[in-house]
């Protein structure tokens, strides 16, 4: 009876049938979940996008193209050449650089180098012989040559101190270590002028081969403290 009543009403008012039709809920209208997978492929638009995404192909689906199928691949043993990637200019600059380097100086020893400090000073002279590292092989002064007091800070002492070391330096064999030199100066005594003497001559022949930088590592004082009072004699 309701429901005849009911068609007749929506036949006779159109606008109040509308209303009294039961509606759906809103569980019905929502779309069931599906598990299928739906492959891009059969679809243009979208394969050519997955295309241009980085690493993507125009011929495969998306399921090749994301991250992880990529490291599933490696695993598997899928040996594919990998995406040239644009290397930045600073990379470019240094790499360039470092090429250069390696034409000019195809030979060239680029591990550190040993040090030879040289301290003359006007009482003394003493050599030191260090590892690239700071930790010394060799260290002798005047005095252990048998100069004592004022004979220590002479041109003569300074010249045999020099020749003895590099002595030193060829038999102890550690001449089988040093690839590299550099010689550290300090002070401007007369064992400076005597040291580069030596290191000039015959008795230097086999060191000056390995000297690859001399630098100077004098003090300066900006200031500090107060001076000594200048000597007078006479």
């Amino acid at each position: 009876m309701n429901n005849t009543f009911a068609s007749a009403l929506a036949r006779a008012l159109p606008s109040i049938g509308r209303q009294c039709q039961p509606r759906a809920s809103l569980l019905r209208q929502t779309r069931v979940f599906s598990s299928t997978s739906h492959n891009l492929t059969n679809d243009p638009e979208r394969r050519e996008l997955a295309s241009q995404l980085p690493g993507g192909r125009p011929d495969g689906p998306a399921e090749e193209n994301s991250s992880l199928s990529a490291i599933t691949r490696l695993m598997r043993g899928d040996k594919r050449p990998m995406d040239k990637r644009p290397v930045s200019s600073d990379y470019a600059r240094v790499a360039e650089s470092l090429e250069t380097n390696m034409l000019r100086r195809p030979y060239a020893d680029y591990s550190p180098p040993h040090h030879l400090h040289v301290y003359s000073h006007k009482h003394n002279t003493v050599l030191t012989l260090t590892r690239p590292n700071g930790n010394p092989l060799l260290s002798m002064g005047c005095g252990h040559l048998g100069f004592r007091k004022s004979k220590r800070s002479g041109y003569d002492a300074a010249f045999q101190l020099t020749s003895h070391v590099f002595g030193q330096i060829q038999e102890r064999g550690l001449l089988m270590d040093i690839q590299s030199l550099e010689i550290v100066l300090r002070g401007f005594g007369q064992g400076r002028e005597a040291f580069t003497k030596v290191l000039l001559g015959n008795e230097g022949r086999n060191i000056r081969g390995l000297v690859s930088k001399v630098t100077d590592s004098t003090r300066l004082k900006f200031g500090g403290t107060r001076s000594p009072r200048v000597r007078r004699l006479g």
